[in-house]
């Protein structure tokens, strides 16, 4: 069955899907938050609501190819204190979709986004050097886990738009540039795979939507291995630089949508 007349899809569109999935292994091997650029590609090549269902099993193949590469750099104690608060979010952005439209939802985003890329930005220019991610454990490390873990809940579930949200978080704690890969792969992982049901159930992933994702999985995989490659070339200055810049990106994407 031809995956392009399934969904309406044209050649042009496809290779803007093909693009976007490359994108999706890069950010997750390399640049985390760059993805947010796929969500927009994503939404404009197919229906709003369906891309989001097309979208989450090919974050999810990203999320396995980071875990894999970067498994011995997560930081657990720092995702044992995130998950409670994401799980406070994923509610917060169910109920919040329950009345906000496509337009309040984007702004909504984005105005996060661009606010806490700002906020990290100037702490670290004041502060200088953050701590390391095993000091943070005091009452200020433990709310502001909190904060980013709700933040971070609640764009992930309106929007799968959550990975700028803990790329600040993990910048804004003072992590090194693999440990902040490899926590961040194994977060997304967890939580990517616990919005399956929920997207199922809602008819957002089907056997249609399961169709095109085999069709684009192929393409993450060369993502990764360039972002692989391209994350051994980046010193850390250059890499928290991209980040927060990719964050900033996807902030105005989303307003300007």
């Amino acid at each position: 069955m031809n995956t392009m007349t399934l969904w309406h899809i044209s050649g042009w569109g496809f290779a803007a899907l093909a693009c976007a999935a490359l994108l999706v292994g890069f950010s997750k091997t390399a640049v985390s938050g760059a993805n947010t650029v796929s969500l927009a590609v994503f939404a404009a090549v197919l229906p709003a609501r369906a891309s989001t269902g097309v979208l989450l099993p090919v974050l999810i193949a990203g999320d396995v190819l980071a875990v894999l590469t970067y498994r011995r750099h997560a930081h657990w104690p720092t995702l044992w204190r995130l998950f409670p608060a994401v799980a406070v979010g994923v509610v917060g952005g169910t109920l919040f979709l329950v009345w906000a439209d496509d337009g309040v939802v984007r702004t909504s985003i984005g105005a996060i986004l661009l606010l806490m890329a700002a906020v990290t930005v100037w702490r670290r220019r004041v502060a200088g050097r953050e701590r390391e991610p095993d000091a943070v454990t005091g009452r200020s490390g433990r709310l502001k886990a909190r904060s980013y873990g709700v933040l971070g809940g609640f764009t992930t579930m309106v929007a799968n738009a959550g990975g700028p949200v803990m790329s600040m978080y993990l910048l804004s704690a003072g992590f090194r540039k693999y440990g902040f890969l490899g926590t961040s792969a194994y977060f997304f992982l967890v939580v990517n795979v616990s919005k399956v049901p929920f997207s199922a159930g809602l008819g957002l992933i089907d056997g249609r939507s399961l169709l095109l994702d085999a069709a684009l999985a192929v393409f993450v995989v060369p993502g990764a291995l360039l972002g692989t490659w391209a994350v051994h070339r980046i010193n850390q200055r250059l890499f928290e630089r991209l980040v927060i810049a990719a964050t900033v990106v996807g902030g105005v994407q989303l307003l300007l949508r």
